[in-house]
């Protein structure tokens, strides 16, 4: 695992491990069901304390990120696996399980086809739904979603699906994988719900590296949780020779963002930061889109 710590950072040891680990899961660097280092070979890797280690271990694993499996071992947790567990034991809650599973591994919808045929017949989707606590990452997903598929897509909470399944219906459903097993329980069996992986940060790091002048880096963001993730991710990249501040959007005050020697944005402030140098980025994986787009256009081909 690629994994950059700063002691000196005012971001705490145990927040940088920890968020970025649920980055490298959401992007699919660190698979389902691999299991991550022990605690002390992680902690001896990184130079940090082990207790540090088993903290943000314990922080992982209370938000249903990992699990931990005989012997110790803290593992990724599947989302195929966490529906199996967490669904009913009938013919269809399996094959929902199955469909996980295999995407995981790495099958298409179409090798799929004519083992589960009779649950691909089932009335084609004609929007997105977007799953999403946060409301500001659920914007930020569907606007992605709708500018790169040209499709309509809606979104809502888990818990406004919980009380309302009908908003489900007509809808090939979305979400982070973290809410997958929860989301697929409450959406219908014939249109399985599709975890969305997000983009890796490497080409941005890269450049927070090659700074080589103290500079001002501004993150500008609608949603909280980005705000959040950006700042541990950043804090190593940017040790204690730079200043690093984030906005939630709209800033209070606009003029902040010119002070800043670079700005990093999120798809939809992207275009309202009056900046010369805006750097954007998308929280989707182009990966992750393209199976949303395969999955819609599948389920239309079947529309008379």
């Amino acid at each position: 695992m690629d994994i950059r710590i700063d002691k000196r950072s005012e971001v705490s040891v145990r927040q940088q491990l920890a968020e970025q680990v649920i980055f490298l899961i959401a992007t699919e660097k660190v698979k389902p069901g691999e299991a991550l280092p022990s605690v002390r070979e992680l902690a001896r890797r990184l130079k940090i304390h082990h207790n540090t280690v088993s903290e943000a271990y314990k922080d992982l694993a209370r938000r249903t990120w990992v699990v931990r499996r005989k012997g110790s071992r803290v593992v990724v947790r599947s989302a195929g696996e966490r529906a199996e567990l967490t669904n009913g034991h009938d013919v269809d809650d399996l094959i929902n399980a199955t469909i996980r599973v295999a995407r995981e591994r790495g099958f298409s919808l179409q090798a799929l086809r004519e083992r589960v045929r009779t649950r691909l017949l089932a009335e084609p989707p004609d929007h997105i739904l977007v799953v999403e606590e946060e409301a500001g990452l659920r914007g930020l997903l569907q606007q992605e979603l709708r500018t790169a598929l040209r499709q309509p897509v809606n979104g809502c909470s888990l818990s406004e699906l919980a009380a309302q399944p009908g908003l489900a219906i007509g809808a090939l459903t979305v979400s982070g994988q973290y809410l997958i097993g929860d989301v697929d329980r409450l959406v219908p069996k014939g249109v399985p719900a599709i975890a969305l992986a997000f983009s890796a940060a490497d080409e941005h790091l890269d450049l927070l590296r090659r700074l080589v002048y103290p500079s001002v880096v501004c993150v500008v963001s609608v949603s909280r949780v980005f705000l959040q993730t950006a700042r541990s991710l950043m804090a190593p990249a940017l040790g204690r020779h730079h200043v690093m501040r984030d906005f939630l959007f709209p800033p209070d005050d606009p003029r902040t963002l010119r002070a800043a020697d670079l700005v990093f944005a999120d798809s939809i402030t992207r275009s309202q930061v009056n900046h010369s140098k805006v750097f954007e980025y998308r929280l989707i994986s182009p990966g992750s889109l393209e199976y949303v787009r395969t999955a819609m256009k599948s389920y239309q081909m079947r529309l008379p």
